[in-house]
């Protein structure tokens, strides 16, 4: 059994869901987390915090005066062009006119019940994009007064069932767009698109190019559609998601990116009432721009990595947040107050992989030592072990650092020698003067341990059991000498 929770706080494009399942087949899925989830918390829990965090880096991208940038965050009415202007007034009161009359959709402000009722349409279009001319050639009028009539009421609509054609909808669709109060991208976000539409490459020597700087065109549009309202940034992705799967099949529909600005721009970024004439010096940058919306809507609609992380720090970390620039200082900076996440999780990283290496190496050092040890007496061993006294750091403190190995004693190839380790037990040992070393204890063998418990430590024994003691020596000496004697002849 699978449920799921919505959370209703974050907007519509920001759906975040937590799972509790039951099914132990289902546990091995991978489990898929909004990257945004805290830029879209930050927006709906301290909408100011998150308006400022974003502007400031909007105005790092491009240059705002006082008044744009005032008009950008709400405290200034927007100044738009032909705002002044007497030429157009009795255009401006016609268009006026024709909106008197809100329905509950069309002419209404943008709110979510309305998104939902014109995704029928875009829904619609997603199954019809190959018919020629889609958004250019107009639909019929009385077709579309019909399903115009029907979303304002609210009635259920079967749009599969022939009774429209694709063109009415995709009509209806841009008569929607054109009767809201005010452009899809707002008002006071008009000046910005005017300027991020002019951002370019810069030479090598520093001056500017006309090749325009798209990363930096991305990035502002991803900043700028942040801070549009819910309602319009929903309804802005539902419909470039369209215009870009409509651009895909320009091969049927003869209908191009550029083509489908042209359509669009007058209704989601032009200001409200204002002609052609009054925008003819900046009418082909507003094309341009919603051109190249259409091209890189899938990449527009997700929050800079910089913002995700100021976001995420807002509520995980205890540094207040900061900017992009505010970001870049405080990486260059040497402050460990003042470093980033990034670079902290990444120095102890570093810090603990250099703690592992250096435990590991020792570790090493000491088996290597102790094989050094072990081996046989021999000039490379006495050459190794001066290289590791030269360097005595190598094992650290409180560590099993072992002791100079006791010599070995060495086996004498004659007779004597021989017979000394098989009756005698009494190893050679051979001292050196270079080494201060404790010589082993000599080895005693069976036999004399035997006669040791018997007769008492040589100390303690009388003149008379140690004569009898040496005599039985003497005389198994002789007899193994005669023994080995008699081999050596009869192999001789």
């Amino acid at each position: 059994t699978v449920f799921f929770f919505p959370l209703s706080l974050f907007s519509s494009d920001a759906i975040c869901n937590f799972v509790i399942c039951n099914d132990s087949s289902l546990r091995s899925q991978p489990i898929i987390f909004n990257p945004d989830f805290f830029v879209e918390k930050l927006r709906h829990e301290k909408p100011e915090v998150f308006t400022e965090l974003v502007v400031s880096n909007i105005t790092r991208l491009i240059d705002l005066p006082g008044a744009e940038l005032a008009q950008l965050m709400g405290e200034e009415d927007p100044k738009l062009p032909g705002a002044n202007s007497t030429a157009s007034g009795f255009f401006r009161s016609l268009m006026s006119l024709k909106r008197k009359e809100k329905g509950v959709v069309f002419g209404s402000p943008l709110t979510e019940e309305g998104i939902a009722q014109v995704s029928q349409l875009i829904e619609y279009l997603h199954k019809n994009l190959r018919a020629e001319g889609l958004f250019r050639v107009p639909g019929n009028s009385i077709r579309q007064q019909i399903l115009k009539d029907a979303l304002n009421s609210g009635t259920d609509i079967d749009l599969d069932s022939g009774e429209f054609h694709s063109n009415d909808v995709a009509t209806l669709l841009k008569m929607f767009l054109g009767e809201l109060p005010e452009p899809l991208l707002t008002h006071k976000h008009f000046h910005a698109h005017l300027k991020i539409a002019d951002l370019t490459l810069f030479d090598e020597k520093g001056n500017k190019t006309s090749t325009p700087d798209k990363e930096r065109q991305i990035e502002a549009l991803q900043l700028l559609f942040l801070i549009l309202p819910a309602p319009n940034r929903s309804l802005l992705k539902l419909l470039l998601d369209l215009l870009y799967q409509t651009a895909k099949k320009q091969d049927k529909n003869k209908m191009s990116a550029h083509n489908l600005a042209l359509m669009f721009a007058p209704h989601i970024l032009w200001p409200r009432n204002v002609t052609a004439n009054d925008l003819q010096e900046n009418i082909t940058k507003l094309n341009n721009g919603v051109t190249f919306m259409i091209k890189h809507s899938q990449k527009l609609f997700k929050a800079p990595v910089y913002i995700r992380e100021c976001a995420r720090l807002h509520y995980l970390g205890s540094r207040a947040h900061t900017s992009k620039d505010d970001l870049d200082l405080l990486t260059s900076s040497g402050s460990k107050e003042l470093q980033p996440l990034k670079s902290q999780k990444r120095s102890r990283l570093d810090s603990c992989h250099q703690e592992e290496t250096q435990q590991r190496t020792e570790e090493a050092l000491k088996e290597l030592f102790r094989h050094v040890r072990n081996m046989p007496d021999s000039a490379k061993k006495k050459k190794l072990i001066r290289q590791f006294n030269k360097h005595p750091t190598v094992l650290t403190p409180g560590s099993d650092v072992p002791t100079s190995p006791a010599p070995r004693r060495t086996r004498s190839r004659s007779f004597s020698g021989l017979i000394k380790r098989k009756v005698l037990g009494t190893p050679v040992i051979l001292e050196r003067k270079s080494r201060d070393t404790t010589p082993e204890p000599a080895r005693v063998s069976k036999e004399n341990v035997q006669l040791l418990q018997k007769c008492g430590s040589p100390a303690h024994m009388s003149p008379v059991k140690l004569k009898s003691l040496e005599g039985r020596k003497e005389e198994s000496c002789r007899r193994m000498r005669a023994c080995l004697l008699s081999k050596d002849s009869s192999s001789l």
